[in-house]
């Protein structure tokens, strides 16, 4: 019963998100539209926020458990924007909230997920320092979270994917050069 009842809050919460703004989301709003009382709701979360951190978490983690690895950081890239896309308005309420801060917890964590994963594969036998092995991830990270962002800037009105479809195509031979260089100045 205690499942139900917090997948019927998540849902009623995102559905709430996705008509309107997180600043006029009360918690009253959710429990009436929901048909649950106030204690339910607080029996289950202590407050807003930690309702949608656990929403963001979870979405974060069945990503990583939905994808044990990435053929190519297009792909990973990929799965890191299908939730937002999906929840499109509740992801843009949440990014102009001064909740925002969750939201790219929640990207940082997927972006590193999907870099490092890929890079496991890339760099499985490559005899390059550490120090390297964590600049190069520490760069692709950034480059995935700092697009997404832009994307949420912009509205998510951009084709995000034929984007980084495009990005990727232009860097297509610079992650072996980077081992390359890297392993020749060793």
């Amino acid at each position: 019963m205690a499942n139900f009842t917090k997948k019927a809050i998540k849902d009623t919460f995102i559905k709430l998100l996705s008509d309107r703004p997180l600043s006029q989301i009360t918690v009253k709003d959710i429990v009436e539209t929901c048909g649950i009382n106030r204690n339910s709701f607080y029996y289950h979360y202590k407050d807003i926020p930690s309702l949608i951190e656990e929403i963001v978490t979870e979405e974060a983690d069945r990503i990583i458990s939905e994808y044990s690895s990435f053929d190519s950081l297009e792909m990973g890239f990929n799965a890191a924007i299908d939730f937002a896309e999906k929840n499109r308005r509740a992801i843009l309420h949440i990014f102009k909230s001064v909740n925002r801060d969750i939201f790219e917890q929640y990207l940082w964590k997927v972006c590193d997920y999907v870099v490092v994963s890929f890079f496991r594969t890339v760099f499985a036998d490559q005899p390059i320092s550490e120090d390297d092995r964590e600049i190069i991830i520490q760069f692709y990270k950034a480059q995935c979270f700092g697009m997404v962002i832009d994307w949420l800037r912009s509205g998510m009105k951009d084709d995000v994917h034929s984007k980084i479809h495009r990005i990727c195509e232009l860097q297509k031979g610079m992650i072996e050069e980077t081992i390359r260089r890297s392993i020749e100045n060793n």
